[in-house]
């Protein structure tokens, strides 16, 4: 008699997101210290921000206006009523020994943000991703650790209090994501958003937009969940979605060889591709917050939020589902040309000079973007404008220009600006298509060519490539392309 083999355990992953992300203000959050990534250690610091006896904090409108406006952009209700609170806890990068937050009563709560994924077949999905709640807080300080890149092994660490103050939102997500890639999607979603608002840069080399991803495992079709791990201070999207599933790997065989999965935070070694333990993970109550009693509380008027309500842009996820259902472009041309807002609008200002839609992405998606690249340049600093761009394609659409013609003047155009037509004229490279003028080079060079003709006529046929280049360089490149194949193989054939 035999047995049947145990059914393996099938496991699904909670993962949630907890991103900070640093507003584009000029100033601090509660003094006027400046905001300025790289400036000198210790210098842009004050009494207010270095917490000395006897100062008062006082709050940017600018934050508040921000953080309202992330609020709106993300589906959430803004509380018409928030305070902020005192979260205690001591560390060198902490000179007040305790971190200006919201706890109880956040700005905004009950949002969500949409992705979008691909299934197993390549066909797009969209799944929404909950907020439990965005709050606005004050950054600590930077640890430098000498001799290593931890505290772990450092003979001594610098403090730098530039960063202390510098207004943050925090923005917490419901435990929704189930995989590496939803969440990494999330956290660029997220990210797009903010850029487009104009209230983050969302760089993270710089530390603008930090994730930390709380994640656990559980059997399939169990409802509670399991023990929850932290990852800290995640910076890239790729790292997100590998420590994601590096984690999913080792709490899942932990589990099955009997091992206790400890709630804790741990830190991803990109070296090692893996988590490490960093420490217990703390609770609210070790934080001890209370109500802060140098601040008064925040109310939001209905005329303020429909105010603030009113500025918000149209965001990318309208902007792909308009770029599709109007201009009829692929999901990849409009998450490509959705990515950066300034490049978005260079190209509906292209299209709304009577460009085609698909032209106008392809020459903004590929030649523009690589010159952009190359030169390490924004769009807003090139000197080819929306309405040239548009020219340039009629150019080539009215066979004025070949799309030859259109990338050596290309360059020229991004450099100096002014008019494609202006340029194509005043350098005579106005595209021949009178069969009658064309027949007489495409003579002319068959008859100097009689050894490629005869193995032409031989059955090489692929050296048809041979002749059309010979009329291109007669002609400089202006031979019309199509015009000029069906003449030579007209001639070639008969």
């Amino acid at each position: 008699m035999t047995t049947a083999a145990p059914v393996k355990t099938q496991y699904e992953a909670i993962i949630g997101l907890e991103t900070h992300c640093q507003l584009s203000t000029q100033t601090k959050i509660f003094c006027n210290c400046s905001t300025e990534f790289g400036a000198t250690p210790n210098q842009n610091v004050c009494p207010v921000c270095m917490g000395m006896p006897g100062v008062l904090p006082v709050l940017d409108q600018k934050v508040l206006e921000y953080a309202v406006k992330a609020g709106l952009a993300l589906n959430s209700c803004i509380a018409p009523y928030s305070k902020f609170d005192r979260k205690q806890y001591f560390y060198p990068d902490l000179p007040k020994n305790y971190q200006i937050s919201q706890y109880d009563l956040p700005i905004a709560e009950h949002g969500y943000l949409e992705i979008e994924l691909t299934d197993a077949e390549g066909k797009p999905i969209r799944k929404k991703i909950g907020i439990t709640r965005l709050h606005m807080e004050e950054d600590a300080g930077k640890l430098v650790h000498a001799g290593s890149e931890r505290l772990s092994g450092s003979t001594y660490s610098l403090v730098d209090y530039n960063r202390t103050g510098v207004p943050l939102v925090e923005i917490v997500s419901e435990p929704d994501m189930r995989s590496g890639v939803e969440a990494a999607e999330y956290a660029q979603e997220l990210r797009r958003i903010l850029r487009y608002l104009g209230v983050s840069d969302g760089n993270m080399q710089e530390g603008s937009l930090r994730c930390d991803v709380n994640i656990s495992v559980r059997p399939v079709g169990q409802e509670k969940f399991g023990t929850k791990v932290e990852i800290k201070n995640m910076n890239s999207f790729n790292a997100i979605q590998r420590a994601i599933e590096y984690e999913i790997d080792r709490q899942i065989q932990a589990i099955e060889s009997g091992e206790r999965i400890a709630q804790e935070t741990r830190l991803w070694e990109e070296g090692s591709q893996r988590t490490i333990s960093m420490r217990s993970k703390e609770g609210s109550s070790d934080y001890r917050y209370f109500p802060e009693p140098d601040l008064t509380p925040i109310q939001v008027s209905p005329e303020q939020l429909e105010q603030w309500k009113s500025q918000l842009p149209e965001l990318p996820a309208k902007k792909r589902d308009r770029y599709e259902s109007e201009l009829g472009l692929s999901p990849y041309d409009t998450r490509v040309l959705t990515e950066d807002r300034t490049v978005a609008e260079y190209f509906e200002a292209t299209v709304e000079h009577k460009a085609n839609p698909k032209q106008a992405a392809n020459w903004v998606m590929g030649d523009i973007t690589a010159y952009i690249n190359n030169n390490k340049l924004s769009i807003t600093e090139i000197a080819l404008k929306p309405e040239n761009l548009a020219e340039l394609i009629s150019l080539i659409e009215d066979g004025t220009i070949s799309g030859k013609i259109a990338k050596e003047i290309l360059p020229e155009l991004l450099t100096n600006g002014g008019s494609a037509k202006a340029l194509v004229e005043s350098k005579g490279l106005v595209q021949i298509s009178d069969t009658g003028e064309l027949e007489k080079i495409i003579d002319a060079v068959i008859a100097a060519s009689p050894k490629e003709l005869e193995q032409y006529r031989s059955g090489k046929t692929k050296l048809l490539g041979f002749f059309v280049g010979q009329v291109m360089k007669q002609t400089g490149g202006r031979a019309d392309p199509k015009v000029t194949n069906q003449l030579i193989q007209q001639k070639l054939n008969s």
